[in-house]
């Protein structure tokens, strides 16, 4: 059984799963969208889903935990890849759902922004369920349970430090 916010999604209309999901459920893709006519600020603020709309203290606050404060009023274009991955990830801090999945999130980031992703990710999924997907290993290694899958097939499972003595695929 899924169960999603205390819900069987089994039971759940596709309008109900889309409103469980929304609410409980922050995503940060590898590709993402960002609004190229608006700032970095405004881009945090116009993402969807927020239990409320946040105000310009609030985004400006997790722009600053992502440590782009300084680059509130850059449009996307004047950014880097990592630091408009970190709008998005500015983005899921304010959101502040207690369901995380990050896919492939350091997947743009040089050694500089990855640093700088990493802490924004220590952050964001303090206290929370996180589905991350990776392939770096410096992105998983601090996980509770890692997973690795070969060819659609989970290979190995277990903590960075139990893989590692395995000396298998991970």
């Amino acid at each position: 059984t899924v169960m999603l916010d205390g819900h069987d999604i089994s039971d759940l209309t596709a309008d109900e799963l889309t409103e469980v999901r929304c609410r409980t459920i922050g995503l940060v893709f590898q590709q993402f969208h960002l609004i190229g006519h608006l700032t970095a600020l405004e881009n945090v603020m116009v993402a969807q889903y927020y239990h409320s709309m946040p105000d310009e203290k609030e985004a400006l606050e997790a722009l600053d935990r992502v440590g782009l404060a300084d680059r509130a009023t850059h449009l996307p274009r004047q950014l880097s890849g990592g630091e408009q991955q970190r709008i998005v990830l500015a983005r899921a801090i304010l959101k502040d759902a207690p369901i995380v999945v990050l896919d492939e999130a350091t997947a743009f980031a040089d050694p500089e922004n990855e640093h700088l992703i990493r802490k924004a990710l220590a952050h964001l999924t303090h206290g929370k369920t996180v589905l991350m997907i990776a392939h770096r290993l410096t992105t998983v290694q601090d996980a509770d349970s890692i997973v690795v899958v070969d060819n659609g097939q989970i290979a190995e499972q277990g903590t960075h430090k139990e893989l590692m003595a395995k000396r298998g695929h991970y």
